[in-house]
């Protein structure tokens, strides 16, 4: 149905991967996530996530921001990086320029990969979220660059977030390695 780019990751506890396939470990457990890029819905941002894993950007890449409920968010490659200080994770993008939105009719459901953004919707860079369940009131408001295909069991163990805005206290779940398939 899309053409799709496949990024493979591998996911671990304090001190985890991303898009295609992500293999996440955390207190013992591990597994894959795999997740396909939407390059034919959103191809500017499905390229920035395939050649951002394919350069090792994401590799050591916490979960920063984490809603039980709704999403799991990563990809902060510039304040993101396992085991730096982490005060400032969530507030970086990559090297590259933001990106425009790149809207589609897709909806956010359970294991739609979106991109984060700031207040200005043009603002798209590295940063992307996991959904845990349907979230009608994003639809049209974020870009959908993909979608997982297996491994939402491994997602449902990523460590959660506390308060609001979910932020990870303590040591958070991370990408150890993301790579990229066709």
């Amino acid at each position: 149905m899309y053409k799709a780019a496949t990024l493979v990751a591998l996911l671990a506890s304090p001190v985890a991967g991303i898009v295609s396939a992500v293999e996440v470990v955390r207190e013992g457990a591990s597994g894959t996530i795999a997740i396909v890029l939407f390059e034919d819905v959103a191809p500017a941002l499905a390229a920035r996530c395939a050649g951002l894993a394919a350069g090792g950007s994401y590799d050591g890449v916490v979960f920063h921001r984490v809603i039980e409920g709704f999403m799991a968010q990563t990809g902060d490659v510039q304040y993101g990086k396992n085991p730096s200080d982490l005060s400032q994770a969530g507030r970086g993008g990559s090297d590259e320029a933001d990106l425009s939105a790149e809207f589609s009719e897709l909806p956010f459901d359970r294991g739609v990969v979106g991109m984060a953004r700031s207040q200005n919707p043009n603002s798209a860079n590295s940063q992307f979220f996991i959904m845990f369940t349907e979230y009608p009131s994003l639809n049209g408001q974020y870009t959908v660059v993909g979608r997982v295909t297996e491994g939402l069991d491994v997602l449902e163990q990523i460590k959660l977030g506390k308060g609001r805005n979910g932020a990870v206290l303590g040591a958070p779940d991370y990408m150890k390695s993301v790579t990229v398939t066709e």
